[in-house]
């Protein structure tokens, strides 16, 4: 059967769930991932009350649609993140606290701990997120970076991830970190470190997302190729490179999304330079079949439109994998057994 797609809700957190429900099945989308902000999902809630994890299934089922993870990408930032202000706009108010930076990673790694209790109350079985990184503002080396200064941020990731994992091995639930610069893991080589940061955590796998591979230079299917068992989730993003006016680079230039100076910026599906059609192809050969979840950005497009064909151009691009070879029918034993 086709993977069924998905609407990701955390760019629509200014929308109520019963407003974006409806809208998300007119728009062509068989579920959604919800995102732990605005009023998709709270995960204190989940656990405080099955009213409302059975109010939030019902509000998704009486519009058709499914949930298949929730994402908690905020949160997960501050588990490793060197703390500034800016951390204050995107964590709950109990995550922040009295804002100390060791106080926001140690509440926001419990956080994530009760994600994957709220997620199994849920009956989700991936949560989707970030890590953060204490360790990305030296990703260009200099002042000279030793790889024992890398080292100590692995460490660092490993540490305090590895009890969160746990909670989620006690669960039955995987996290899955959508590779991104500003994470541990932010290419193949920083997501193969990563892993071994958490001693191969089974719990431990990745959101597929080519948007942020592809302007980097970095192989997008060869990603695919080389964690074939810790795909957990499959975010569908397009994103355009090489579009700029010479201005900007690949490091943004302090510029907005959507400035046209800008060397790369995200696209809505099928209007960009990723090569979807290999993707679907690794897809099946790696055997994945959960959802194709759209994570849908375009600073350049009505929303609702670019949903609504970001949704058609999945399904119109999805298909099965072969149950055989093609050319098996040329057989002449298989043949001659069949005949008789």
């Amino acid at each position: 059967m086709p993977r069924p797609v998905t609407l990701f809700t955390g760019q629509w957190a200014d929308l109520p769930l019963s407003e974006l429900a409806p809208l998300a099945r007119r728009m062509g989308y068989d579920g959604l991932e919800l995102a732990c902000w605005g009023d998709h999902f709270n995960v204190q809630e989940a656990l405080a009350s099955t009213a409302y994890v059975k109010s939030k299934r019902a509000l998704l089922e009486s519009h058709g649609l499914k949930c298949l993870a929730i994402g908690n990408h905020l949160v997960g930032q501050a588990v490793c993140d060197l703390i500034d202000e800016r951390h204050q706009s995107i964590v709950p108010a109990h995550v922040w606290g009295d804002g100390s930076p060791e106080g926001v990673r140690q509440r926001a790694a419990q956080e994530m701990k009760d994600t994957a209790r709220a997620a199994a109350a849920f009956g989700v079985k991936t949560v989707t997120g970030f890590t953060g990184s204490s360790v990305w503002h030296a990703t260009y080396a200099f002042p000279p970076t030793s790889q024992a200064f890398w080292d100590k941020g692995f460490a660092d990731f490993g540490q305090r991830w590895t009890p969160i994992l746990d909670t989620f091995e006690a669960h039955g639930v995987q996290f899955a970190l959508e590779v991104h610069p500003t994470e541990i893991a932010f290419d193949i080589a920083s997501a193969q470190r990563a892993i071994e940061a958490v001693k191969g955590h089974r719990r431990f796998g990745f959101n597929f997302d080519p948007s942020h591979l592809g302007y980097q230079g970095v192989d997008y299917v060869k990603f695919l190729r080389t964690f074939t068992d810790r795909v957990f989730n499959v975010h569908m993003k397009d994103v355009w490179w090489g579009r700029g006016d010479g201005t900007v680079g690949v490091f943004g230039g302090h510029t907005s999304f959507g400035d046209p100076r800008r060397f790369w910026d995200f696209r809505s599906l099928g209007r960009g330079m990723v090569d979807f059609e290999s993707i679907i192809v690794a897809l099946n050969d790696i055997g994945y079949a959960g959802p194709l979840s759209v994570e849908w950005e375009d600073s350049r497009m009505d929303r609702v439109h670019g949903a609504t064909e970001s949704a058609a151009f999945c399904k119109r691009l999805d298909f099965p994998a072969a149950a055989g070879a093609f050319d098996a029918v040329f057989d002449k034993d298989k043949q001659a057994r069949v005949g008789g």
